[in-house]
């Protein structure tokens, strides 16, 4: 009877001693050594007074292997820690000791050694990294994080409402700002979702500077935020609203055409993407670019509008970060510490990760770093934990067991592929809108890019805030009256007559009879015209001579936007104006928005309203031009 052949090995681990033997992360351990861990510990004042079972440095690597186990309690993520150091005399806390640790040491160590690891991660050589000379960097947020539903959490993150009512959890909204190349993160804010997104991003303006070309999406369509962004020395490729109504200043022979956000000179790319699937399938989507980019010859526009496809690559990196390494599970703290606690210990864990990956794929030149998986990485990290393997090992080389892992199991080279977005539920909060997207992942055979034939030049209103070289002004098509006043001017041409509600509308041109019943009936209310029956209306005697509106005067385009709505106002104080009759002095091309700037400074008490839309001075007029500073031309 042969006997099963056998083998005996061991193996040599070298630890910190003592009770500083649980503090470590295996073979990620080198990106943070020990020695790192105790000056932040010493620089923020979280260093034990007394030195016993539990010191300050076991409880951040403690606090860092809660999140490579976000599916297990404390006491089990503990055993995962010194499963390794078998033959060690380590203790044996309870989940209350480790819970006091976490308090103890609180959130600014975390935050310290984040911000420690925080950077750019690839090289300026690796594939993907840069553009030219740039290296693309994006901006996003991120609002699904979950939060233990806790009172101290509701009182920080607020609750969230949604279509069948309040949501089960409160959530914080992350900003990141993320190398496209690597996926790592160079700096990270969060806070409640009742801060937009605007107003992260702006913490993080400081890790911009001249050799960085930020990507970012609609929205971030803000003119003061890319003014910001263009103010750090940075360049800026950013996706505008179809809202964005922008002067043209000069026309490039590309189709794409220069213009001006704030101070800023920017080029508008306006292109139309299609995309044709294996399948026979068509899609396409339209395109509005703003860039920084200006010359045509050296940033061609194909080239820039697959440039910022680049920065999907931020929702790759939230995906690895929300889903793959917390498994979209809630976090675990039930007060506001707590959570900044752990998700800084979460980021910095993220970012070691990268770290690894990075480091594994420079080491064969000319890999694209997007064959690096995530998972496989994170996986071969936690067991390196589990067996306490590489932690003080000198010899590993750059290339560890990690690094091995993520080498063995490169992805595929990445191909073009399109799916619907959708949310696969029982019972699914967002309902499939587009049709037109195939619901499986499907392979792209070809991308076609036809670029917008530049608009024609529009005059830009010039103000002192934010000065740049206007156009030359062209004629205006005539505005249309608002409907009130195309009302009342119907109404003096035929007076004396009772008009119901669809002869009027009829004479108009109003399509929705049922909205202008309800808008004669609230006119009648207000004064502006007189009810005679029951759906019938004629004139107010008090209205029966309506002059004409009178012609906006010149504003010197030196004034700012209120000083040149004064300036108008006070042309005529007797009428009632409206945003679409100043609009034109002051060169607003989109007097929709202008109409929100109105009702603020009515609202403040800088001007009156008198009815829906229109605005006059207020009632204790201002001085007179002459003495005000201000200037009208053609008026005496």
């Amino acid at each position: 009877m042969l006997q099963s052949a056998t083998s005996t090995f061991t193996r040599t681990l070298t630890v910190a001693q003592g009770v500083f033997a649980p503090g470590h992360l295996g073979e990620l351990t080198k990106y943070l050594p020990f020695e790192l861990v105790d000056d932040v510990l010493a620089e923020t004042g979280a260093v034990q007074r007394r030195l016993r079972v539990l010191p300050s440095r076991v409880g951040v690597y403690f606090l860092l292997a809660l999140g490579l186990f976000p599916h297990l309690g404390y006491a089990k993520v503990w055993d995962k820690l010194v499963t390794g150091l078998a033959g060690l005399p380590v203790a044996v806390p309870s989940e209350k000791a480790l819970r006091d640790l976490r308090r103890r040491l609180g959130p600014v160590p975390l935050k310290t050694l984040f911000d420690v690891v925080a950077g750019p991660l690839a090289q300026p050589r690796t594939p993907g990294a840069r553009y030219r000379r740039w290296r693309t960097v994006a901006f996003d947020g991120c609002s699904s994080i979950k939060v233990p539903d806790a009172e101290r959490n509701r009182g920080w993150f607020g609750r969230a409402r949604v279509r069948l009512g309040w949501a089960g959890y409160p959530t914080l909204r992350l900003m990141a700002l993320v190398e496209t190349g690597s996926r790592g993160l160079l700096g990270a804010a969060f806070g409640p979702t009742s801060h937009g997104e605007a107003h992260y991003a702006r913490q993080l303006m400081h890790l911009l500077g001249p050799q960085s070309l930020v990507l970012a999406d609609r929205g971030f369509d803000n003119g003061k935020l890319l003014a910001e962004f263009a103010g750090t020395g940075a360049q800026f490729l950013v996706r505008l609203t179809s809202k964005r109504r922008l002067p043209t200043t000069h026309r490039l022979p590309d189709g794409s055409y220069l213009s001006r956000i704030r101070s800023v000179q920017v080029r508008i790319i306006e292109a139309d993407v299609t995309a044709t699937c294996t399948d026979g399938t068509r899609l396409h989507d339209g395109y509005r670019l703003v860039t920084t980019l200006l010359d045509p010859d050296q940033d061609p526009v194909d080239t820039l509008v697959r440039l910022y496809h680049e920065r999907w690559e931020i929702e790759s990196a939230y995906y690895a970060l929300r889903h793959t390494l917390m498994q979209g599970r809630v976090l675990r703290s039930a007060d506001p510490r707590g959570v900044e606690q752990e998700l800084w210990a979460q980021l910095t864990l993220y970012q070691l990760l990268r770290t690894a990956m990075v480091d594994a794929v420079e080491s064969l030149p000319g890999t694209d770093l997007d064959r690096a998986s995530f998972t496989i990485a994170l996986e071969a990290a936690r067991d390196q934990v589990v067996a306490a393997h590489g932690v003080l090992d000198e010899d590993a080389g750059l290339v560890g067991r990690i690094g091995q892992a993520v080498l063995a199991h490169l992805l595929p080279a990445r191909r073009p592929r399109i799916s619907s977005r959708k949310v696969k539920s029982p019972i699914p909060r967002y309902a499939r809108t587009d049709d037109r997207l195939p619901l499986n992942s499907t392979k792209i055979a070809s991308i076609t890019i036809s670029v917008h034939a530049a608009q024609p030049s529009t005059p830009a209103f010039v103000s002192r805030r934010h000065p740049f070289s206007p156009t030359a002004s062209h004629p205006r098509a005539p505005q249309s009256l608002p409907l009130i006043d195309r009302t009342i001017v119907f109404l003096n041409s035929h007076p004396g007559r009772y008009w119901n509600a669809t002869d009027l509308a009829h004479a108009l041109a109003v399509n929705n009879i049922n909205s202008f019943r309800v808008l004669l009936s609230r006119w009648a209310g207000q004064g502006h015209i007189a009810k005679t029956g029951r759906g019938t209306y004629t004139l107010n005697e008090d209205l029966a001579v309506l002059p004409p509106p009178p012609m906006p005067p010149h504003v010197d385009p030196a004034l700012s936007r209120f000083e040149g709505t004064l300036a108008v106002l006070q042309s005529a104080p007797e009428h009632s104006w409206t945003a679409r009759e100043i609009a034109p002095a002051l060169g607003i091309t989109n007097p929709n928005v202008f109409v929100t700037q109105l009702s603020r400074w009515a609202r403040t008490g800088r001007i009156t309203k008198t009815r829906r839309g229109a605005y006059t001075l207020l009632p204790d007029a201002p001085k007179p031009l002459a003495e005000s500073g201000l200037t009208c031309e053609g008026k005496p």
